[in-house]
């Protein structure tokens, strides 16, 4: 079968900042060939106090502006845009493969010794259908204890991971976790695996951590395989690029302190949304 003549374009994702980054360095990892285009939607960070119909109407419009710099195919690098708008966004372009991100409940309720696992997610991630359905059909006698995490995204954004501030909110937030017993750790936001040394300073090495940007990357590189829209060109060094809804060198700062993978970095202009 012919390779689809959008097969030389990049992959697109998205999130609300530099979070989406953690899974592209898994993707990058996997496809070294291919070319990625990252959205961070700074100037509408966090995305976790707003509606799911806004997050809709914010998820489209980014879809919109990753396929008119010809994305291939759109990775949903959030987890909170991807209980709220995944399904929508399937719906309202239908021609383009989506992945999504699911909280990596399954493998860490396998594996847990203990049988209790913890999950530290945003507060709209918590209170969405997508974790409690992860939750029922995965963790069945496991307990799984789920906690909120407001600030840390904020904490990220900012580049203050190691700050007093940050380590005393993850303190307060893993605190339950440890008292329930858990040997496993869900990060369900692609801002926390930034934070996993400050994670490990307080837990310790004896608990298991788990994300899902490993898995999106197996599942990317499936559905280019089924869709045929592998890289065409001859092995070469894949390209990357990074754009910002809010200032491009705060974002080229954070790239350079998180010892992100090299990019040109670019400007979105969005119309302020809520």
């Amino acid at each position: 079968m012919e390779r689809s003549r959008g097969a030389a374009g990049p992959i697109g994702l998205f999130d609300s900042g530099v979070g989406g980054a953690t899974v592209l360095i898994e993707l990058q990892r996997a496809l070294p060939h291919e070319d990625f285009v990252l959205l961070a939607d700074q100037a509408r960070c966090p995305y976790g106090p707003r509606p799911a119909a806004e997050l809709e109407a914010i998820a489209i419009e980014n879809v919109r502006w990753l396929l008119a710099h010809n994305a291939k195919l759109i990775v949903v690098a959030c987890n909170t845009a991807s209980a709220a708008a995944l399904h929508a966004l399937r719906a309202a372009f239908p021609a383009v493969p989506f992945v999504g991100m699911v909280p990596a409940v399954k493998p860490a309720a396998l594996a847990s010794r203990t049988g209790v696992v913890g999950v530290l997610a945003t507060p709209a991630t918590i209170a969405g259908d997508l974790l409690r359905d992860v939750v029922e059909r995965w963790a069945q006698g496991v307990r799984v204890v789920q906690q909120a995490c407001p600030g840390l995204v904020e904490q990220v954004e900012a580049g203050a991971l190691a700050t007093p501030e940050t380590l005393g909110m993850l303190r307060e937030y893993l605190a339950p976790l440890q008292a329930a017993g858990a040997d496993a750790i869900v990060l369900g936001c692609t801002h926390y695996p930034f934070l996993l040394p400050q994670i490990r300073q307080i837990i310790g090495p004896s608990v298991a951590v788990y994300d899902a940007a490993a898995a999106v990357a197996r599942q990317v590189t499936r559905l280019l395989a089924a869709h045929h829209l592998q890289q065409p060109d001859p092995p070469r060094h894949g390209r990357i690029a990074y754009t910002t809804s809010a200032e491009p060198a705060h974002l080229a700062a954070l790239i350079a302190q998180l010892h992100l993978p090299a990019g040109r970095v670019m400007a979105m202009a969005v119309p302020a949304t809520g």
